[in-house]
């Protein structure tokens, strides 16, 4: 049965992103450790008074790192605290939409389920938006799965914080290609597991779309999580989004998922735009025969889905091995000149008109 000490260097793994090579137990966020006779073992992390915009994170990477390193079975229980203010401290983070108020247009790139090439299209449509000129922001909202960072090259890319009050607490986003990039990816160390529940999730979430300084934008695109779930519905009941857009595959049996993913958002309680379907990986297109389509998922079944929910059709993307080669090199292939770049730079003229 581990003891306080052992514990304590288990929890030095867990660095805080804000600070170089610092962990919790150095920056005295632990603040008691408590092993029971029974073996579970208790934690607190106590933060100083100014708000800790990645409290929730560090609760769930020491969750992590306990799970990691105690027997199987074990009981872990980590709190937080704030140190007591000379004024009652109110429930929860308040947010505000200060961060937003020079944003035109918030759009959430949406999927009923994973797999899609969701945050591929998001990624290349945000590029393709600044090419033709537009300040374009976007915000990874796939608390669980990030893959933004990946996607853009920013992996290593130490995130800035500003300000020291309650007021004046933000994060400062990467920018690269002429967009600004954050993601919960950018604030967690590379390949930390995250042990988040629910509300918990919701609430990093809107911490990487309000508690960022975006500035003047003309689009802020939120390459949402998969599904239509309660991250969903938090989301959209705090973050004043424009509308949305679908992302599908071609097959049949894809239409179930794409109409949960349209009722949500045309629930009376929503009531957000659906500017369009974007029909993912619709052919494939040898790399050295560009000219040729091979129909893998079938045929304009996106075409078929957009007319049936009568919502508009955005376009084709084809899947072309280099769009998954770019990606993980961490250069979009919207920044290329192919017939594949010029698909996400047809969306991006499809987005503009449909709103």
């Amino acid at each position: 049965m581990p003891n306080k000490e052992t514990v304590l260097q288990w929890l030095s793994e867990v660095e805080h992103p804000g600070f170089d090579d610092k962990n919790v137990v150095e920056l005295g966020l632990v603040s008691s450790v408590d092993v029971s006779s029974e073996g579970k073992i208790g934690v607190t992390l106590t933060f100083p008074r100014r708000p800790e915009p990645l409290k929730n994170y560090l609760k769930g990477a020491v969750e992590a790192c306990l799970y990691r390193h105690a027997p199987g079975g074990t009981e872990i229980d980590v709190t937080l605290e704030t140190k007591a203010a000379s004024k009652p401290a109110q429930k929860g983070i308040q947010f505000n939409l200060d961060q937003l108020r020079e944003v035109g247009h918030i759009i959430g790139i949406a999927s009923g389920k994973g797999g899609v090439g969701k945050s591929t299209v998001a990624v290349n449509l945000a590029v393709a938006l600044a090419r033709m000129g537009y300040r374009v922001g976007l915000a990874d909202a796939d608390v669980y799965g990030p893959s933004i960072p990946t996607m853009t090259g920013t992996e290593n890319v130490q995130i800035e914080m500003m300000g020291e009050d309650e007021n004046d607490n933000l994060f400062v986003p990467v920018e690269k290609f002429g967009v600004k990039w954050l993601s919960v990816g950018h604030v967690s160390p590379e390949g930390q597991a995250l042990i988040w529940r629910g509300p918990m999730a919701s609430t990093a979430l809107k911490q990487i779309i309000l508690q960022t300084l975006w500035g003047p934008l003309d689009f802020l695109l939120i390459d949402m999580p998969p599904g239509t779930g309660d991250i969903h519905i938090s989301l959209i009941g705090d973050v004043p989004l424009s509308g949305a857009v679908i992302v599908t595959t071609p097959q049949a049996v894809a239409l179930s998922d794409v109409l949960r993913g349209v009722n949500m958002f045309r629930n009376p309680q929503v009531n957000k735009p659906i500017y369009g379907l974007v029909e993912n990986m619709s052919w494939f297109t040898p790399e050295e025969h560009p000219s040729e389509k091979y129909y893998l998922f079938g045929k304009d079944g996106g075409r078929e889905m957009a007319q049936a929910l009568d919502i508009p059709f955005l376009g084709q993307i084809p899947l072309v091995q280099s769009i998954r080669e770019d990606a993980d090199d961490g250069t979009p292939a919207a920044l290329l000149d192919r017939p594949d770049s010029k698909a996400f730079q047809a969306l991006a003229s499809a987005l503009i008109s449909a709103i």
